[in-house]
């Protein structure tokens, strides 16, 4: 398969001026795990599509998601991101909003670059990602002024913040490869419960991880009080004592040692982290089982492997 890191290095951002587009390539040079283009190719390489035609679309994937990135850090004032400082932490503010609105014009660029009688459809596609991203966007920061955030909302949320990228790159390279429309929903269904899964191991590693491997500091999302799976359940699940108990510590904002201790024996004695790994395990068996209407063959086999991997990474 086409190595797609070589491809992003080959995009051109020596323009001008410079302002503009160092931020971008700055940005896409900072590494990640290109899962979402790698996503699009897998999907076309399983209908023995070209990889040539999927190429513009996994790019401007790929881009768009980095875009997504420099608005997100700034809206919540991320001050690393991959091990590096934040775009608007190296320039400012002003340069991370104004590149980042130009890698969203360079990613339609990109998509008007598939087969032509292919991008009317693909472009709808994207844009219905892309709209939903905002959306989920939107519903987290609602959720940080509210304190009856439901599990069934914290869902929809992260379905559209997260795993409508994955859905899409998916289906779109299925789509341009020639899959019918009942593989594309497959293709996009996996996708689906694949990022739900992810996302609901990542707000356990937060709290159970190994910072060794998990990359960054345990018990951040329990500091900042965010919305997350076992912060819902705990909340939805704790007996009188339990939750009066929960709420106490939720008083307290700062990074606090004491507080992610406490918070943690409370969501060992409600069983929460059970609950995150039975729906995780959920959402990904019922991604495996859309394979089933597939075309059996070694992508196939990748995205197989790809659901059982993310469902016991450690990072």
């Amino acid at each position: 398969m086409l190595d797609i890191n070589h491809a992003i290095e080959s995009l051109d951002w020596g323009k001008e001026p410079e302002g503009l587009y160092a931020p971008i390539a700055y940005a896409l040079a900072s590494g990640g795990k290109r899962i979402r283009p790698t996503l699009a190719l897998i999907a076309s390489e399983m209908f023995g599509g070209k990889e040539e035609e999927v190429l513009p679309a996994a790019l401007a994937l790929e881009v768009f998601h980095n875009f997504t990135l420099l608005h997100d850090d700034v809206m919540d004032r991320a001050s690393v991101r991959r091990g590096r400082p934040t775009v608007h932490v190296q320039w400012d503010d002003n340069t991370a909003i104004l590149s980042g609105d130009q890698m969203l014009i360079e990613a339609y660029k990109l998509i008007a670059k598939v087969p032509s009688d292919k991008v009317q459809r693909t472009l709808e596609m994207f844009n219905e990602m892309a709209t939903g991203i905002c959306e989920g966007q939107q519903y987290d920061v609602d959720f940080e002024r509210r304190d009856d955030v439901r599990i069934e909302e914290y869902m929809k949320m992260i379905e559209l913040k997260t795993s409508v990228l994955l859905a899409n790159a998916l289906r779109t390279g299925g789509y341009i490869a020639g899959a019918n429309e009942a593989q594309q929903e497959a293709l996009y269904q996996y996708g689906l419960h694949i990022g739900l899964a992810f996302q609901i191991q990542d707000d356990i590693l937060d709290v159970y991880g190994d910072p060794k491997t998990f990359g960054k500091a345990i018990g951040g999302d329990i500091c900042c009080n965010k919305k997350t799976f076992l912060l819902l359940t705990a909340l939805h699940t704790a007996d009188a004592t339990s939750q009066a108990e929960l709420n106490e510590w939720l008083r307290i904002s700062d990074r606090n040692e004491e507080k992610i201790a406490a918070v943690t024996a409370i969501y060992d004695r409600l069983g929460v982290r059970k609950a995150g790994e039975q729906a995780m395990e959920e959402h990904t068996s019922f991604a495996l089982q859309q394979l089933n209407q597939l075309p059996q063959n070694q992508a196939t086999d990748r995205l197989r492997a790809l659901a059982e991997k993310l469902a016991t990474r450690n990072k």
